[in-house]
């Protein structure tokens, strides 16, 4: 377990946050799903993807009551770094905590771990022992239903159900802000707003899920929502957006037009007309206005995707399946794109027709032909998108960037 950065200046922060008599470290690693996670995992642990309402380490701390550390590739430590001290438990980032699941979890005593079937969830260690062999470990099976991420797709497709989740949890026992008069619901019960929300002139119908509207967002005139849906803190929807269940738009996000069953991580736009569907755009995206995916083929046939883990499209038992965009990819205005695409990290497609169904990382061109976008190009554009969020695009961002690069380069046959 290697981390050679800060551990005494982490380890008091950890310490900081932590306010129970009885301290527990707890360290969420990426496990096996990690390959089949890519691209959303080139730039980020399976931990910070986004889905439901929370991500799962936000999901993750808030149930445990603690904050967590990261176990996962070398390259993104800088970024997300391990805190190991005597005592530890391990946390396997694909599965979504249940109240069951976290009591459990809490309770584990030293060489205890928990399976669901046969996949490792969690196991209490010492920073002594090595972590590839559980025969001395008493297994201890958890037999109550989970979800876990194990594909990209499981993202849009357990959506649905991690954003009920989620918001049974964030608002029990709370009292939701006032929905104005002007806007027309459905279930009001079912739907709730946080401090801060603007909304009017809108169609909110939670008759088949909730509703979640966060901290600071904004719903303009004419827009129609049916749940389930979040709308993450700082998120924007513009007029006139039709938006259908099973659907997340993260923190600092814009979007418009037609939106169903996708998720948007956050700090991305899809703000203008198009159509977006059984998809998942990572963070720092950029949807050209008039774009549209294909969710479903001609022959109505079961879509098959690119797989970073088998080199080749592998099926997904999915009819319905759109796009899957990586962070810091972008299309320009009428973009087309086939069902079931995958799009790499820093991607920039434009041109007439429809691109390949498999978009290499640092892509540039479409059906026309491709190049390769250049490093320099890439970090230009990279300080100025998150600038605009107030963000820096410091060293450890492109140390990342210039690790995927090449990393990926293997693809960029062109």
């Amino acid at each position: 377990m290697k981390y050679d950065f800060k551990k005494e200046v982490l380890t008091s922060f950890f310490l900081s946050l932590t306010k129970f008599e009885n301290k527990m470290n707890y360290i969420l690693f990426d496990g096996q799903v990690r390959d089949a996670l890519l691209p959303f995992t080139y730039t980020r642990p399976v931990a910070d993807i986004r889905i439901g309402i929370l991500t799962i380490r936000e999901k993750w701390e808030k149930r445990l009551g603690y904050t967590t550390t990261t176990l996962t590739e070398e390259y993104l430590e800088e970024k997300y770094p391990m805190v190991e001290m005597e005592q530890n438990i391990f946390i396997n980032a694909s599965f979504l905590p249940t109240d069951k699941l976290v009591e459990q979890v809490k309770n584990l005593k030293e060489n205890q771990v928990i399976f669901k079937d046969e996949n490792i969830i969690a196991f209490f260690s010492t920073d002594s022992q090595e972590h590839d062999n559980f025969d001395a470990f008493e297994r201890i099976d958890f037999n109550e239903d989970l979800i876990q991420i194990k594909n990209t797709w499981d993202i849009f497709s357990f959506n649905a159900k991690a954003i009920q989740q989620d918001f049974d949890f964030i608002t029990q026992g709370r009292k939701s802000a006032e929905i104005p008069e002007t806007v027309h619901c459905f279930n009001k019960k079912n739907i709730f707003i946080e401090e801060g929300a603007k909304l009017t002139l809108a169609s909110l119908n939670a008759t088949e899920g909730p509703i979640y509207i966060g901290k600071n967002t904004l719903i303009m005139e004419g827009v129609m929502i049916r749940g389930s849906f979040a709308l993450c803190e700082n998120a924007i929807v513009k007029m006139g957006a039709k938006i259908y269940g099973g659907t997340t738009i993260g923190i600092n996000s814009k979007v418009g037009g037609e939106i169903n069953n996708a998720v948007i991580f956050g700090n991305s736009n899809k703000g203008h007309e198009g159509y977006l569907g059984n998809s998942v755009l990572g963070e720092w995206c950029n949807i050209g206005a008039d774009t549209n995916n294909s969710n479903l083929k001609n022959d109505y046939s079961e879509v098959k995707l690119w797989s970073y883990e088998t080199g080749r499209f592998v099926k997904t038992g999915l009819q319905f399946c759109g796009l899957m965009m990586g962070d810091h990819s972008k299309c320009a205005i009428n973009t087309m794109f086939n069902t079931g695409t995958v799009i790499g990290v820093n991607a920039n497609i434009f041109g007439q027709g429809f691109p390949r169904n498999f978009i290499p990382s640092f892509s540039w061109g479409g059906s026309g032909g491709m190049k390769t976008y250049q490093m320099n190009k890439v970090k230009q554009v990279a300080k100025v998108v998150m600038k605009r969020r107030n963000i820096d695009f410091d060293e450890k961002e492109e140390r990342i960037l210039e690790h995927i690069f090449e990393e990926t380069k293997k693809y960029r046959n062109f």
